[in-house]
């Protein structure tokens, strides 16, 4: 199923959503893995360094190990996520089969992966990106960090509680009350407003509370 899939798509690095064939959960079963060879890496290192480290059970074997790097060399990154792994892969294919890489979103879907969007967001967020991953992208992609002026500004605090406070309202205004899930999520000008997390916060905090912050969700009904 791991070499079907990889013929398939170019590498193996499915979402944990992928299904192979029959219906197979061929990313959840990656994903399964990639842990036991992140163990298995990670015992081996520490018995390198002269630990005494047992044989842990989902351990993955060595041979095991070789026959996924055969399909995949990159199949299981170590030092940062899947998904980064996988828009980088398709990244270098596109670079390497003649394409530029587009510089804003939208422009350039491959595999589900918006990657105008991705390759724009290595640009600003570059001080982010550990040294190796900073090397991948400019002698692979050719990438460079965003001048200091492309760099969005991170919002101050009172810029997030004005996000926040403007969610809440736009939420108590369509449903007349101010319980929303734990996890919803309110969208404001495009913005993802976690407002279920930030109401559970705000209780937490509420003596930290300015008297006016605190007027203002008082006028929404907050339970506190």
């Amino acid at each position: 199923m791991a070499r079907a899939w990889a013929a398939e798509h170019g590498h193996f690095l499915p979402p944990a959503t992928a299904v192979g064939e029959g219906g197979f959960p061929i990313g959840v079963w990656a994903k399964n893995q990639r842990a036991a060879a992140r163990k298995a890496l990670l015992n081996a290192e520490r018995r390198a360094a002269g630990e005494n480290v047992p044989v842990a059970a989902g351990e993955m074997s060595e041979s095991r190990l070789e026959a996924l790097e055969a399909i995949d060399p990159g199949w299981c990154p170590l030092g940062w996520d899947v998904a980064w792994q996988r828009c980088f892969h398709l990244a270098r294919a596109h670079v390497e089969a003649g394409g530029t890489l587009p510089t804003a979103g939208g422009e350039l879907i491959v595999q589900g992966e918006d990657l105008g969007a991705w390759t724009a967001a290595q640009r600003t967020g570059w001080d982010k990106l550990k040294p190796a991953q900073q090397w991948l992208l400019e002698t692979t992609l050719g990438l460079e960090p965003a001048p200091a002026e492309e760099v969005p500004a991170r919002p101050s605090r009172d810029d997030k509680w004005r996000l926040n406070i403007t969610a809440a309202r736009q939420f108590h205004a369509r449903e007349g009350h101010l319980r929303p899930a734990r996890k919803h999520v309110e969208v404001v000008d495009g913005t993802p407003v976690k407002l279920g997390s930030f109401l559970d916060n705000t209780r937490r905090r509420a003596d930290k509370l300015t008297p006016q912050r605190r007027a203002d969700l008082d006028a929404l009904g907050m339970r506190w």
